[in-house]
Protein backbone atom coordinates (compact mmCIF):
# COMPACT_ATOMS: atom_id res chain seq x y z
CA UNK A 1 0.00 0.00 0.00
CA UNK A 2 1.07 3.27 -0.62
CA UNK A 3 2.68 5.46 2.50
CA UNK A 4 1.36 8.47 0.85
CA UNK A 5 -2.74 7.28 1.11
CA UNK A 6 -2.52 7.20 5.03
CA UNK A 7 -1.18 10.57 5.47
CA UNK A 8 -3.62 12.02 3.48
CA UNK A 9 -6.58 10.29 5.22
CA UNK A 10 -5.23 11.12 8.65
CA UNK A 11 -4.80 14.96 7.05
CA UNK A 12 -8.34 14.75 6.12
CA UNK A 13 -9.26 13.68 9.71
CA UNK A 14 -7.45 16.49 10.91
CA UNK A 15 -9.17 18.85 8.77
CA UNK A 16 -12.72 17.72 9.41
CA UNK A 17 -11.83 18.78 13.49
CA UNK A 18 -10.60 21.83 12.88
CA UNK A 19 -13.67 24.24 14.32
CA UNK A 20 -15.62 26.25 11.83
CA UNK A 21 -14.74 29.35 13.66
CA UNK A 22 -11.48 30.29 15.72
CA UNK A 23 -12.47 31.75 18.82
CA UNK A 24 -9.55 34.42 18.45
CA UNK A 25 -9.28 37.26 20.70
CA UNK A 26 -8.91 40.68 19.73
CA UNK A 27 -7.75 43.43 22.48
CA UNK A 28 -10.58 45.91 23.24
CA UNK A 29 -8.13 48.89 22.76
CA UNK A 30 -7.87 48.12 18.67
CA UNK A 31 -12.07 48.43 18.60
CA UNK A 32 -11.69 51.79 20.09
CA UNK A 33 -10.31 53.59 16.94
CA UNK A 34 -12.47 51.54 14.54
CA UNK A 35 -15.46 53.02 17.00
CA UNK A 36 -14.96 56.02 15.91
CA UNK A 37 -14.61 55.42 12.21
CA UNK A 38 -18.39 53.69 12.34
CA UNK A 39 -19.61 56.79 13.94
CA UNK A 40 -18.42 58.87 11.48
CA UNK A 41 -19.45 56.66 8.50
CA UNK A 42 -23.07 57.16 10.14
CA UNK A 43 -22.45 60.46 10.21
CA UNK A 44 -21.82 60.82 6.46
CA UNK A 45 -24.95 58.33 5.82
CA UNK A 46 -27.12 60.54 7.54
CA UNK A 47 -26.25 63.08 6.08
CA UNK A 48 -27.31 61.89 2.74
CA UNK A 49 -30.96 60.96 4.20
CA UNK A 50 -30.82 64.47 5.63
CA UNK A 51 -30.17 65.90 1.84
CA UNK A 52 -32.61 63.58 0.54
CA UNK A 53 -35.52 65.64 3.06
CA UNK A 54 -34.01 68.88 2.21
CA UNK A 55 -32.96 69.57 5.86
CA UNK A 56 -29.53 71.10 4.42
CA UNK A 57 -28.82 72.72 7.90
CA UNK A 58 -28.60 69.46 9.85
CA UNK A 59 -26.66 67.92 6.26
CA UNK A 60 -23.94 70.15 7.38
CA UNK A 61 -23.74 69.39 10.78
CA UNK A 62 -22.86 66.31 9.97
CA UNK A 63 -20.14 66.45 7.35
CA UNK A 64 -18.36 68.15 10.08
CA UNK A 65 -19.33 66.53 12.56
CA UNK A 66 -17.74 63.13 10.68
CA UNK A 67 -14.44 65.84 9.90
CA UNK A 68 -14.04 65.97 13.24
CA UNK A 69 -14.09 62.10 14.19
CA UNK A 70 -11.70 61.78 11.28
CA UNK A 71 -9.60 64.20 12.83
CA UNK A 72 -9.94 61.67 16.14
CA UNK A 73 -9.91 58.01 15.23
CA UNK A 74 -6.18 58.59 13.62
CA UNK A 75 -4.65 60.10 17.03
CA UNK A 76 -6.35 57.75 19.22
CA UNK A 77 -5.09 54.91 17.00
CA UNK A 78 -1.68 55.99 17.73
CA UNK A 79 -2.35 56.98 21.34
CA UNK A 80 -3.32 52.98 22.29
CA UNK A 81 -0.85 51.54 19.72
CA UNK A 82 -3.65 50.22 17.86
CA UNK A 83 -2.86 50.75 13.85
CA UNK A 84 -3.91 48.25 11.91
CA UNK A 85 -4.64 47.22 8.36
CA UNK A 86 -8.32 46.96 8.57
CA UNK A 87 -8.74 50.00 10.29
CA UNK A 88 -6.89 51.75 7.84
CA UNK A 89 -8.87 50.29 4.81
CA UNK A 90 -12.31 51.15 7.21
CA UNK A 91 -11.26 54.73 6.87
CA UNK A 92 -11.09 55.29 3.44
CA UNK A 93 -14.30 53.65 3.00
CA UNK A 94 -15.36 55.80 5.32
CA UNK A 95 -13.94 59.19 4.06
CA UNK A 96 -15.07 58.22 0.55
CA UNK A 97 -18.89 58.33 2.39
CA UNK A 98 -18.08 61.25 4.43
CA UNK A 99 -16.32 63.37 2.68
CA UNK A 100 -16.85 62.45 -1.47
CA UNK A 101 -20.14 61.30 -1.38
CA UNK A 102 -22.15 62.99 1.32
CA UNK A 103 -21.08 66.41 0.38
CA UNK A 104 -21.20 65.79 -3.23
CA UNK A 105 -24.63 64.41 -2.42
CA UNK A 106 -25.62 67.53 -0.66
CA UNK A 107 -24.71 70.79 -3.04
CA UNK A 108 -25.95 68.40 -5.53
CA UNK A 109 -29.47 68.76 -3.84
CA UNK A 110 -29.15 71.89 -2.47
CA UNK A 111 -29.16 73.55 -6.02
CA UNK A 112 -27.44 72.12 -8.86
CA UNK A 113 -29.78 69.64 -9.82
CA UNK A 114 -31.52 71.25 -12.48
CA UNK A 115 -32.85 69.49 -16.02
CA UNK A 116 -30.18 69.66 -18.86
CA UNK A 117 -27.33 71.04 -16.53
CA UNK A 118 -24.04 69.66 -15.67
CA UNK A 119 -24.46 69.83 -12.24
CA UNK A 120 -24.47 66.51 -11.46
CA UNK A 121 -21.50 65.59 -14.00
CA UNK A 122 -19.40 68.27 -11.98
CA UNK A 123 -20.59 66.51 -8.14
CA UNK A 124 -19.74 63.01 -10.13
CA UNK A 125 -16.47 64.32 -10.72
CA UNK A 126 -16.08 65.66 -7.01
CA UNK A 127 -16.57 62.38 -5.87
CA UNK A 128 -14.42 61.06 -8.33
CA UNK A 129 -11.48 62.79 -7.72
CA UNK A 130 -12.29 62.01 -3.35
CA UNK A 131 -11.98 58.25 -4.31
CA UNK A 132 -8.77 58.85 -6.62
CA UNK A 133 -6.92 60.65 -3.62
CA UNK A 134 -7.79 58.35 -1.14
CA UNK A 135 -6.55 55.46 -3.62
CA UNK A 136 -3.33 57.04 -4.00
CA UNK A 137 -2.64 57.76 0.09
CA UNK A 138 -3.44 54.12 0.55
CA UNK A 139 -0.91 52.67 -2.26
CA UNK A 140 1.89 55.86 -1.41
CA UNK A 141 4.59 54.30 -0.22
CA UNK A 142 6.45 55.50 2.92
CA UNK A 143 10.02 57.86 1.29
CA UNK A 144 12.87 59.00 3.08
CA UNK A 145 12.28 62.97 2.93
CA UNK A 146 12.84 66.25 5.62
CA UNK A 147 11.44 66.36 8.61
CA UNK A 148 9.69 69.94 7.74
CA UNK A 149 7.76 68.24 4.72
CA UNK A 150 5.10 66.40 7.18
CA UNK A 151 4.08 69.53 7.75
CA UNK A 152 2.15 69.64 4.40
CA UNK A 153 -0.13 67.78 2.13
CA UNK A 154 -0.23 67.09 -1.34
CA UNK A 155 -3.34 68.57 -2.32
CA UNK A 156 -6.18 69.18 -0.53
CA UNK A 157 -6.81 66.38 2.17
CA UNK A 158 -10.78 65.34 1.40
CA UNK A 159 -11.98 66.55 5.06
CA UNK A 160 -11.23 69.44 4.12
CA UNK A 161 -12.22 69.73 0.81
CA UNK A 162 -15.46 68.34 1.95
CA UNK A 163 -16.08 72.02 4.07
CA UNK A 164 -14.83 74.05 1.61
CA UNK A 165 -16.78 72.83 -1.71
CA UNK A 166 -20.10 73.74 0.76
CA UNK A 167 -19.09 77.14 0.68
CA UNK A 168 -22.20 78.03 -1.84
CA UNK A 169 -24.65 76.36 0.86
CA UNK A 170 -23.28 78.40 3.54
CA UNK A 171 -23.27 81.80 1.56
CA UNK A 172 -27.09 80.75 0.87
CA UNK A 173 -28.01 80.12 3.88
CA UNK A 174 -26.53 83.75 4.93
CA UNK A 175 -29.18 85.21 3.09
CA UNK A 176 -26.88 85.59 -0.30
CA UNK A 177 -29.26 84.74 -3.43
CA UNK A 178 -28.58 84.13 -7.17
CA UNK A 179 -26.33 81.06 -6.81
CA UNK A 180 -28.91 78.51 -7.82
CA UNK A 181 -29.69 79.99 -11.31
CA UNK A 182 -27.63 81.94 -13.82
CA UNK A 183 -23.92 83.45 -13.67
CA UNK A 184 -24.31 82.08 -10.40
CA UNK A 185 -25.16 78.96 -10.57
CA UNK A 186 -22.34 78.37 -13.38
CA UNK A 187 -19.87 79.62 -11.36
CA UNK A 188 -20.90 77.34 -8.18
CA UNK A 189 -19.99 74.12 -11.21
CA UNK A 190 -17.01 76.07 -11.98
CA UNK A 191 -16.20 76.41 -8.07
CA UNK A 192 -16.49 72.23 -7.57
CA UNK A 193 -14.27 71.14 -10.28
CA UNK A 194 -11.70 73.99 -9.01
CA UNK A 195 -12.19 72.05 -4.90
CA UNK A 196 -12.60 68.62 -7.07
CA UNK A 197 -9.31 69.48 -9.10
CA UNK A 198 -7.23 70.85 -6.21
CA UNK A 199 -7.79 67.18 -4.14
CA UNK A 200 -6.03 65.40 -6.75
CA UNK A 201 -3.23 68.03 -7.65
CA UNK A 202 0.07 68.13 -6.14
CA UNK A 203 -0.29 71.41 -4.88
CA UNK A 204 1.27 71.83 -1.11
CA UNK A 205 -0.96 72.79 1.22
CA UNK A 206 -0.91 73.31 5.29
CA UNK A 207 -1.78 70.05 7.35
CA UNK A 208 -1.70 71.48 10.28
CA UNK A 209 0.62 68.86 11.80
CA UNK A 210 2.18 72.02 13.62
CA UNK A 211 -0.56 71.51 16.22
CA UNK A 212 0.98 68.86 17.54
CA UNK A 213 3.91 70.62 18.19
CA UNK A 214 5.21 71.94 21.92
CA UNK A 215 4.83 75.46 22.77
CA UNK A 216 5.66 77.72 25.40
CA UNK A 217 3.66 78.23 28.11
CA UNK A 218 2.86 81.88 28.10
CA UNK A 219 1.01 80.68 24.91
CA UNK A 220 -1.06 77.95 25.94
CA UNK A 221 -3.85 79.89 28.18
CA UNK A 222 -4.17 82.35 24.77
CA UNK A 223 -4.83 79.83 22.12
CA UNK A 224 -7.27 78.07 24.78
CA UNK A 225 -9.29 80.93 24.64
CA UNK A 226 -8.86 81.50 20.98
CA UNK A 227 -10.33 77.65 20.67
CA UNK A 228 -13.37 77.93 23.07
CA UNK A 229 -14.27 81.79 21.10
CA UNK A 230 -13.62 79.36 17.76
CA UNK A 231 -16.11 76.75 19.09
CA UNK A 232 -18.41 79.04 20.50
CA UNK A 233 -18.64 81.26 17.12
CA UNK A 234 -19.49 77.32 15.33
CA UNK A 235 -22.08 76.77 17.90
CA UNK A 236 -23.89 80.38 17.77
CA UNK A 237 -22.91 81.35 13.86
CA UNK A 238 -22.36 77.78 12.48
CA UNK A 239 -22.46 79.46 8.52
CA UNK A 240 -20.44 82.64 9.12
CA UNK A 241 -17.90 80.63 11.36
CA UNK A 242 -17.57 78.18 7.84
CA UNK A 243 -17.45 80.46 5.55
CA UNK A 244 -14.87 82.81 7.13
CA UNK A 245 -12.87 79.57 7.86
CA UNK A 246 -13.20 78.33 4.48
CA UNK A 247 -12.21 81.56 3.04
CA UNK A 248 -8.80 81.79 5.35
CA UNK A 249 -7.90 78.15 3.96
CA UNK A 250 -8.04 78.88 0.76
CA UNK A 251 -6.36 81.67 0.88
CA UNK A 252 -3.53 79.83 3.21
CA UNK A 253 -2.89 77.98 -0.50
CA UNK A 254 -0.48 80.71 -2.11
CA UNK A 255 1.06 80.58 1.29
CA UNK A 256 1.69 77.27 1.87
CA UNK A 257 3.36 76.78 -1.84
CA UNK A 258 5.33 79.49 -1.63
CA UNK A 259 6.82 78.35 2.01
CA UNK A 260 7.09 74.81 0.56
CA UNK A 261 9.31 76.40 -2.57
CA UNK A 262 11.29 77.81 -0.47
CA UNK A 263 12.06 75.17 1.92
CA UNK A 264 12.85 73.71 -0.98
CA UNK A 265 15.57 76.23 -2.42
CA UNK A 266 16.97 76.38 0.99
CA UNK A 267 17.73 72.24 1.21
CA UNK A 268 19.02 72.85 -2.63
CA UNK A 269 21.40 75.68 -1.62
CA UNK A 270 22.25 73.47 1.24
CA UNK A 271 23.38 71.01 -0.74
CA UNK A 272 25.43 73.20 -3.44
CA UNK A 273 26.91 74.86 -0.25
CA UNK A 274 28.29 71.54 0.75
CA UNK A 275 29.40 70.07 -2.25
CA UNK A 276 31.97 72.12 -3.14
CA UNK A 277 34.02 71.59 0.08
CA UNK A 278 33.57 67.22 -1.50
CA UNK A 279 35.19 68.49 -4.50
CA UNK A 280 38.09 70.07 -3.11
CA UNK A 281 38.83 67.40 -0.58
CA UNK A 282 38.86 65.03 -3.45
CA UNK A 283 40.48 67.26 -5.65
CA UNK A 284 43.68 67.51 -2.88
CA UNK A 285 43.92 64.15 -2.01
CA UNK A 286 43.89 63.28 -6.44
CA UNK A 287 47.64 63.73 -6.55
CA UNK A 288 48.78 62.05 -3.76
CA UNK A 289 46.57 58.54 -4.95
CA UNK A 290 48.18 58.87 -8.36
CA UNK A 291 51.60 57.44 -9.52
CA UNK A 292 52.95 56.53 -12.56
CA UNK A 293 53.71 52.59 -13.54
CA UNK A 294 57.17 52.93 -13.10
CA UNK A 295 57.43 54.10 -9.85
CA UNK A 296 55.41 51.24 -8.33
CA UNK A 297 57.07 48.77 -6.03
CA UNK A 298 57.05 45.34 -5.97
CA UNK A 299 55.92 46.21 -2.04
CA UNK A 300 53.14 48.64 -3.21
CA UNK A 301 51.39 45.93 -6.33
CA UNK A 302 51.13 43.36 -3.07
CA UNK A 303 49.35 45.60 -1.26
CA UNK A 304 52.16 46.96 1.55
CA UNK A 305 51.95 50.24 0.97
CA UNK A 306 54.93 52.70 2.73
CA UNK A 307 57.40 49.69 2.07
CA UNK A 308 60.18 49.89 -0.31
CA UNK A 309 61.79 46.50 -0.90
CA UNK A 310 65.33 47.03 -2.46
CA UNK A 311 66.36 43.74 -4.75
CA UNK A 312 70.61 42.94 -4.13
CA UNK A 313 72.25 41.33 -6.70
CA UNK A 314 72.57 38.17 -5.03
CA UNK A 315 68.70 37.96 -4.74
CA UNK A 316 68.45 38.66 -1.16
CA UNK A 317 65.75 41.18 -0.31
CA UNK A 318 66.11 44.13 1.89
CA UNK A 319 63.36 46.57 3.26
Amino acid sequence: MDPVIPRLEAETRRRRRRPLFRHSRVPVRMLVPNFFTLMGLCAGLTSIRMSIEGRYELAVALIVFAALLDGIDGRVARLLKASSRFGAELDSLADFVDFGVAPAFLIFTWGLSAPKSLGWIAVMIFALAAALRLARFNVATEEERPKWQSNFFTGAPTPAAAIVVLLPVYLDQLGIDGLRSGVGFNAVLVYVLLIATLMVSTIPTYSGKLLGERISRDMVLPLFILAVALVAMLLTYPYSTLSGLTVVYIASIPLSWRRFRAKLAADADAAAAASPVDAVGTSALAPSAQSSPSSQTPASASGERGRVVEIRPGGEPRL
